[in-house]
């Protein structure tokens, strides 16, 4: 694979720079036509994702879990802790604000809030770190870390210092960190827009967005860093367990080449993807085979895909995600665009009542690749019917909770 210094052969790379740290002068075309219905999305209120536009009721229960969140708010503090008034002014929004669902995991700065870790200090920029790490899984961390150290190295492979780098990711906080209080983090920038929600020991981690290009680095000092390789893999180890009746089943289209999908299924942003940014209320029927038919061995694979993604989250708190998963594995759907070949390209999505995956090989935009491919991959983790954002647990928190005087007091 080779590189296009000039950027000017394939749809964002044919674009001027645009910074990742600051807003842009001059809106291109491309965005401004993104912007209305951006906008008409973000306006409405927050519900979640249906396969048909109604919610199904009583999927997420409010109560103990005997998970405790502590680390995860004691991180929080000691973090903020850290700032100066102006930066934890930036920080810190209310639990409700809008500016909650406005990620964009996308190069260029449009809808950034919070602080940009690139803007602090050593020290400040590692207790930063200590969020993601207490709320991560090992795992989990390692690959959002390898993430940013990839979009490091497009400054090196670009030249382009204004559009990439390790450090311009937003962190932001929804609410003050609190034991009682319901309350949430955000990190967004290039290829990864996590978001979690604390609500006693309760702990929601969708929707959370990890991609990278490259995906893999065999030189320099990065040499051996690879990211998604597990999402990949074992989206496709299902897929190949699959008997001919049930693949058949699966596959929607059997190639993700521009000239066989439906333009619907080519966007230049999300590919393939249909819950991404700005997707929150999204309906998405189920398609493709569903768990009903699958042998043991299948269902097996099917819950360590599923499992692979759950997993980005601190473990103990991804254990109680499984538990609810679980429930509801014969009610999974898996769908699959694409080849079952080593080198892909595919898309899949895994769709339940309290899960939907979707993972996608994109075209380059920094390499010069203009077939989807496993350079660059995009991957969403969500929980629909409000689960997203704790959205109906928060509900059912302010139904039992007066907050209204600053206080946490129960409602008679």
């Amino acid at each position: 694979m080779t590189i296009t210094p000039d950027w000017t052969t394939f749809g964002l790379r044919g674009m001027p720079s645009m910074s990742a740290r600051q807003g842009m002068d001059q809106t291109p075309p491309f965005f401004q036509a993104m912007f209305d219905a951006i906008n008409a999305s973000v306006a409405q209120p927050l519900r979640g994702i249906t396969t048909d536009g109604t919610l199904i009721d009583g999927l997420f229960r409010l109560g103990a879990t005997g998970r405790g969140t502590a680390p995860i708010t004691d991180a929080a503090h000691a973090f903020l802790g850290t700032l100066d008034a102006e930066h934890r002014s930036r920080a810190v929004f209310p639990l409700e604000a809008t500016e909650k669902r406005m990620w964009f995991n996308i190069h260029p700065y449009v809808f950034r809030h919070g602080v940009m870790l690139e803007d602090l200090s050593v020290a400040q920029r590692e207790a930063g770190l200590g969020v993601l790490r207490a709320s991560l899984s090992a795992r989990g961390f390692t690959q959002a870390r390898d993430i940013m150290r990839l979009n490091g190295l497009l400054v090196e492979i670009t030249g382009r210092d204004a559009d990439f780098g390790e450090w311009p990711y937003f962190l932001s906080f929804y609410g003050e960190p609190s034991a009682e209080r319901p309350w949430a983090w955000q990190i967004d920038g290039h290829h990864l827009s996590l978001n979690c929600v604390v609500i006693g020991d309760q702990f929601v981690f969708t929707p959370s967005f990890m991609g990278s290009e490259p995906c893999k680095v065999t030189s320099g000092p990065l040499a051996g860093v690879e990211v998604m390789g597990p999402e990949q893999h074992a989206g496709l180890a299902f897929m190949r367990s699959l008997n001919d009746d049930q693949a058949r089943a699966a596959t929607l289209y059997p190639s993700i080449a521009p000239d066989v999908l439906p333009r619907e299924l080519q966007d230049l942003v999300d590919g393939r993807m249909q819950v991404g940014a700005f997707k929150d209320n999204a309906v998405i029927p189920y398609t493709g085979v569903a768990a009903t038919g699958l042998s043991d061995a299948q269902r097996s694979l099917l819950r360590t895909l599923i499992g692979t993604y759950v997993g980005w989250a601190r473990d103990e708190h991804a254990a109680v995600t499984m538990e609810a998963i679980d429930a509801h594995i014969d009610e999974t759907w898996f769908v699959w665009m694409g080849s079952t070949g080593d080198d892909g390209p595919f898309y899949y999505r895994v769709h339940n009542p309290v899960v939907l995956i979707e993972f996608d090989h994109h075209p380059g935009v920094v390499f010069d690749n203009t077939m989807p491919g496993p350079h660059h991959i995009h991957s969403i983790l969500r929980t629909p019917n409000g689960g997203d954002y704790g959205v109906d647990l928060l509900r059912q928190h302010h139904a039992q909770f007066d907050h209204s005087h600053g206080r946490h007091d129960p409602r008679s």
